[in-house]
């Protein structure tokens, strides 16, 4: 009789022990790799060696005064329009222009090569520095911007006429915004 009472008593405790339920998993701790850290400090080394690059373009153009933007690029204007108040605003249909060159001037895509281009402000892709800088011109107003690569088309150019870490000079002139309030209606 003492057997079948050792049965069960081995049964019921195996029971219970597996009936523990599913263990939680845990987040795996991922240290920053070599590798990873490495690349931020090219990055790091890169930009800085690129603005200061930016800032020799600067400098060696007596005749127009630039303007640092909160983005990361330079720019001056070419047409201002002092009677306009409006910037584009997320989702805003501006109709613009620009053209693409190297810092060096040498011309990568001109505007005729883009041609004129309807963007709704940031819900359609361009190069970050483009989304960004269209938003600081009024209608009617002309400027060109320095980029670092990383503003411009980064570390793949564009697969065609710009390089690897290529930062580029860009003239954008906005034509006409169309405020997403006026276009809905």
């Amino acid at each position: 009789m003492k057997q079948p009472v050792l049965i069960v008593f081995l049964v019921s405790f195996f029971a219970l022990i597996s009936c523990e339920g599913p263990q939680p998993r845990h987040p795996v701790k991922r240290s920053t790799t070599s590798a990873t850290q490495m690349a931020i400090e090219r990055n790091k080394k890169l930009l800085k060696a690129e603005e200061k690059l930016i800032k020799t373009v600067i400098s060696q153009d007596s005749t127009n005064t630039y303007y640092q933007s909160n983005s990361g690029s330079w720019y001056h204007y070419i047409k201002q329009n002092k009677k306009a108040t409006y910037t584009p605003q997320p989702g805003d249909l501006v109709t613009m222009t620009y053209n693409v060159l190297s810092l060096t001037n040498d011309t990568i895509y001109t505007m005729e090569d883009i041609g004129i281009i309807k963007y709704k402000v940031d819900k359609q892709k361009l190069f970050t520095g483009l989304q960004n800088s269209v938003k600081l011109l009024k209608e009617n107003e002309t400027a060109t911007f320095l980029f670092p690569s990383s503003l411009g088309y980064g570390v793949p150019g564009d697969g065609d006429k710009i390089g690897i870490n290529m930062p580029i000079k860009s003239t954008i002139a906005v034509l006409k915004i169309k405020k997403e309030k006026d276009s809905l209606l």
